[in-house]
């Protein structure tokens, strides 16, 4: 392999027959006069453009048609004609330079044409060089070259972070893996599970428990989680009324009055609630406001007023906590679209109360097409507000247009999968951490259960991954109806 050129902070390699090199790959451009060495991923590979090549093609025959006979070459040029027609040209994207056993954002400078050697850079000796094999390791799966990647879960810590891809390119097992591994680790993790994919995380393929059996809690709203109106509080059902339920602004105010006419009394229940609303003495139209949404609350079968039913939210999260890690998977898989927002509501607002007032110290939310149930100005919340109060969000969804640009501005790790589309793809590469041009040529390629990983935990080296299988119940794989006859064919 030998340059051809450097423009900006692209680099073009030719490369001859028996250099065989992926996309995706890395590659070392050492230049031993100046001391130090330039990496550089390679993003797409494409046939060198000699001038004449078209003539050339069209005129030589083809090697399998030639006839058998006289030698009719004796100088052997038609070899190194061929030898030139096959040559690849490698379009690279410069990450880095290597002085002295260390890696430095230096990219302007030029090495030497004629005295550089281009080697591929095994992507082991890439982790081990870049430090990505450091931490508290979270394992992947192997990349292209067979290494195997792990990151470390301290780089997801305070992180924002995206998981996108189209839809059966393996979005979900990946969320579910590192869900896990956050765990296996201590952390405190809440999943948004909106089709009830992460209800058997701790069970193996075979129904057996794992070690992580004790540490996932899976609340089903109305059956096994509900809540009381006193652990609600006022901010919280406010939050519940206003942006779930759309409480009109002076029902809202009169809504206040009622609560804390019925807090300082202590009857803040479902049953007392609806009589006041009913005794209130404003407007028809403003009590028939309140009242229909004291329906709806009532009707989603979240609020009760039997504590012994009731779950504690802020217990459990501690619980947690103090016995090294664990995930909380709110099964929102059976309920409608308000009910959702109820819940949803009602889980955000508590986790920014209990993490505000240092109950725990931080936990990782994990929310699987947050598009369907988050307000739009909770994507600013979950950015900027929740990320301050130690709430370090993860979104996964297949549909990348639904996730605000500003997001994208900010993800610190974003993990790709397969993409074909030009307009997500368009989308996808805003992201600031990733190169738009590498995003394009990389992620349209990528085989299912592959994964371009970017970001902080990766010390910003884009890397191709193939993300290993998991043992355990995977509650989102398609259900086929011509199943057997597929397997038959």
């Amino acid at each position: 392999m030998r340059i051809f050129k450097k423009v900006g902070n692209t680099l073009h390699v030719l490369s001859f027959p028996g250099e065989e090199v992926e996309k995706g790959g890395y590659l070392i451009v050492e230049d031993k006069k100046l001391g130090k060495s330039m990496i550089a991923q390679v993003i797409d590979i494409q046939f060198a453009n000699v001038p004449g090549m078209m003539e050339e093609l069209l005129r030589s025959p083809n090697t399998d048609e030639v006839a058998q006979g006289e030698d009719s070459d004796p100088l052997d040029i038609m070899s190194h004609i061929l030898y030139i027609q096959d040559a690849r040209l490698l379009i690279c994207k410069i990450y880095g330079t290597l002085v002295d056993g260390k890696i430095c954002p230096d990219n302007n400078w030029l090495p030497s044409r004629t005295h550089s050697s281009v080697k591929k850079l095994p992507t082991e000796t890439l982790l081990n060089l870049a430090g990505i094999t450091k931490g508290l390791l979270i394992d992947l799966g192997v990349t292209h070259d067979k290494a195997p990647l792990s990151i470390d879960a301290c780089e997801m810590d305070g992180r924002l972070n995206i998981i996108t891809g189209k839809k059966g390119t393996g979005k979900s097992h990946l969320s579910k893996l590192l869900v896990l591994g956050l765990v296996q680790h201590g952390a405190t993790v809440v999943i948004l599970d909106i089709n009830g994919e992460y209800t058997n995380l701790g069970l193996t393929e075979d129904g057996t428990k794992t070690e992580n059996f004790e540490k996932i809690h899976v609340l089903s709203p109305g059956e096994n989680f509900k809540v009381t109106l006193y652990q609600t509080n006022l901010y919280v059902i406010m939050r519940i009324l206003t942006y779930a339920l759309n409480l009109p602004g002076t029902s809202a105010r009169e809504f206040r009055h009622i609560w804390r006419a019925l807090e300082e009394s202590g009857t803040v229940t479902l049953h007392e609630l609806g009589g006041a609303i009913n005794r209130s003495k404003c407007n028809q139209h403003v009590r028939d406001a309140m009242y229909s949404r004291y329906y709806a609350m009532v009707h989603s079968g979240f609020f009760t007023d039997n504590m012994a039913e009731a779950v504690d939210l802020e217990a459990l999260l501690k619980k947690i906590e103090n016995n090294g890690g664990g995930a909380i998977v709110i099964n929102l898989s059976n309920t409608s679209p308000t009910d959702r927002q109820i819940v949803v509501e009602f889980v955000l607002a508590k986790l920014q109360e209990i993490l505000s007032q240092w109950k725990i110290k931080a936990a990782f939310l994990f929310a699987e097409e947050a598009h369907l149930y988050l307000r739009e100005t909770y994507w600013d919340d979950a950015v900027t507000r929740m990320r301050h109060y130690g709430l370090f969000t993860t979104f996964v969804t297949n549909q990348p247009n639904t996730i605000n640009e500003n997001i994208y501005r900010q993800a610190d790790n974003i993990f790709l999968l397969n993409f074909v589309n030009e307009h997500d793809l368009e989308i996808v590469s805003r992201a600031a951490r990733v190169d738009a041009e590498t995003a394009v040529s990389i992620v349209r390629d990528l085989p299912p259960h592959h994964c371009l990983v970017l970001g902080k935990v990766v010390k910003d080296f884009p890397i191709i991954v193939k993300i290993k299988p998991l043992n355990i119940q995977t509650l989102g794989k398609t259900r086929y109806f011509f199943k057997e006859r597929k397997n038959v064919d």
